[in-house]
């Protein structure tokens, strides 16, 4: 495993750490595979009884990473696109991301996502697919790929959310804070940011006090609730609508200005006109760790 996620177990609770910092956690596939390898070891390992994913720094994770014009996403890069490939890169179980996300939602030890700062776009759709989320209440949860460049993958917005909910989010892309997550029961609850992680230690020892035989059978039978309304098939579906939008002319022109003048340009000619996200007003952006000396 690379230092691009860490893992660390104490008792019975496994922490898988997302570790790019730097980088807002973003996704690519160095990070993704390690993440695969940490939730396969906490899964493995029969001591383990639950699994919480953390974001190293200031912020859960920001999506994917978009910078360097996606060398590090060879087969979706603008000058290889082929619809037919990008296809089976996106839904085939050997190559998608969604294998990662997923590996929260299919592994039979029960997951917590801990969520703080922003947890935009690819990570949103990450965390989501973990079994309990608990955030901080001014996290910045959002999918501003609704906008330019994306679509719904995992499909767990929608499945969480209510209809007026999901369908008012898919199509605005705005975000929601943590504590506005759980009133409208997005992610399961919210606290302040110095509560955290105990809060998240708290839940996690209230799990671990269960036999894990209990645990599994009680989050099969309500994974398969979910996998019986068509999750499947959602799965399928919004990869390859992602793929169509990544290489739409305004998709492409999004990268492109990422390429050329910064990602930061790229982020503002999105969200500038919505006065969201990293363009809004200061005190709209989430606390950070780093200044509370957390």
């Amino acid at each position: 495993m690379s230092k691009d996620t860490l893992y660390s177990k104490s008792g019975t609770i496994a922490t898988i750490t997302l570790n790019r910092p730097e980088k807002y956690n973003t996704l690519r596939p160095s990070l993704l595979a390690d993440l695969d390898d940490a939730l396969r070891q906490a899964n493995y390992d029969n001591e383990v009884k639950v699994i919480i994913l953390e974001g190293a720094g200031d912020v859960f994770c920001a999506g994917f990473d978009f910078s360097g014009g996606l060398e590090h996403f060879e087969g979706i890069r603008e000058e290889n696109y082929d619809p037919g490939m990008d296809m089976d890169l996106v839904i085939n179980p050997y190559k998608t991301y969604l294998t990662q996300f997923m590996g929260l939602w299919r592994g039979l030890k029960p997951t917590i996502a801990k969520v703080h700062g922003y947890c935009m776009g690819g990570g949103s759709e990450m965390a989501l697919c973990a079994d309990l989320v608990v955030a901080s209440d001014d996290a910045r949860i959002g999918t501003p790929y609704s906008r330019v460049w994306g679509c719904h993958l995992s499909g767990m917005w929608v499945y969480r959310l209510g209809l007026a909910k999901a369908k008012y989010y898919a199509l605005t892309g705005e975000w929601v804070s943590g504590e506005e997550a759980a009133r409208i029961e997005l992610i399961n609850e919210s606290v302040p940011l110095e509560e955290l992680d105990q809060t998240v230690q708290a839940l996690a020892e209230k799990l671990a006090s269960i036999p894990l035989t209990q645990l599994m059978a009680m989050k099969l039978i309500v994974n398969q609730a979910y996998d019986n309304m068509g999750l499947q098939s959602t799965q399928t579906l919004g990869p390859i609508l992602d793929g169509m939008m990544r290489n739409t002319p305004e998709g492409r022109e999004f990268v492109r200005v990422a390429q050329d003048r910064g990602v930061k340009a790229a982020v503002t000619m999105r969200d500038e006109p919505f006065n969201d996200y990293s363009q809004g007003p200061v005190d709209q952006h989430p606390r950070k760790k780093s200044e509370l000396g957390l």
